[in-house]
């Protein structure tokens, strides 16, 4: 098999078959944006406190998930000083190209480039990119549809001149890339907008500007609309498996039940130790291969 048919994805809904995710054995809740900044803040009134058992457990169960899915689970190395690099989603994006290397601005996250790369030369996948304009984050890099990428940056994650460098180089390779503002409380552009299928989109409608809305519509998508309350905690941050299934979480039961209405088989494993701690399912994982659409 050619790298080709064997690693990249031109879609980020088509059946899954590999994925990156990291093992959260560091994992410790640290001041990483405003979403753990809303954890700590509220836990005097909460009393949540984190638990590293308990987050180990989650993860697992979410790896169970991903197995019992047919899905091959592939590691980052675990690092004590890159202690949210299991956070797989941001220190790379996998494209059709091969995989892009970010450069992430979150102090306790700017080498976690170093895991990444490892694990792209082990395994002889082919290194796209390397992002050098400003930082730019992977959960910005959202793959609609073959052909179509919406880039998005926050300021205090991605940057614009890092976001324009990526949907520049994407448009050199024939796609369109669309660069999008978003506000700073969903961190990531995959807290707002995840392809669920072909030519549906699960969003928080009220959080994209007008503009943003109308063209994708007139790209012809259609969308799942998630609530500002369970976006804000992360619902938006689903996984695609292909074939109708997708990787939900416990915390958004609203949408769950949008979602098994409109005939989607859900999985909603709890996940609370990373939804509070600053990342929910699809920030745990990069699609490393999945089917092509069509």
């Amino acid at each position: 098999m050619g790298h080709s048919a064997a690693w990249g994805i031109d879609n980020d809904y088509g059946p899954l078959r590999d994925v990156l995710l990291g093992r959260p054995e560091y994992f410790r809740w640290v001041d990483a944006g405003p979403i753990t900044q809303r954890t700590l803040q509220n836990q005097d009134h909460t009393g949540i406190a984190f638990n590293l058992q308990t987050a180990m457990a989650q993860h697992a169960e979410m790896v169970r998930i991903y197995e019992d899915a047919g899905v091959t689970c592939h590691y980052l190395d675990s690092d004590e000083v890159l202690h949210r690099n299991f956070f797989a989603r941001d220190s790379s994006a996998m494209t059709p190209w091969g995989a892009l290397i970010c450069h992430m601005q979150l102090k306790c996250r700017r080498a976690d480039y170093v895991t990444a790369i490892r694990f792209y030369q082990n395994n002889d996948i082919p290194i796209w990119r390397l992002v050098t304009a400003g930082h730019f984050e992977g959960g910005d890099f959202v793959i609609l549809e073959p052909g179509c990428v919406l880039i998005g940056y926050c300021g205090e994650r991605s940057e614009r001149e890092g976001a324009e460098q990526v949907a520049d180089w994407v448009r050199r390779e024939g796609w369109e890339a669309q660069v999008a503002p978003i506000s700073r409380e969903f961190i990531h552009m995959d807290g707002l907008v995840v392809p669920l299928a072909s030519k549906l989109l699960l969003a928080c409608l009220d959080a994209l500007e007008g503009w943003l809305v109308a063209w994708l519509r007139a790209r012809g998508f259609e969308f799942v609309d998630v609530g500002y309350a369970e976006a804000r905690n992360l619902g938006v941050n689903v996984v695609a498996l292909g074939n109708d299934r997708v990787l939900s979480m416990q915390g958004s039961s609203t949408l769950n039940g949008k979602l098994r209405a409109l005939g989607f088989e859900v999985f909603d494993p709890d996940m609370s130790m990373f939804t509070l701690g600053g990342g929910g399912v699809h920030c745990l994982c990069q699609a490393l291969r999945r089917d092509p659409a069509g």
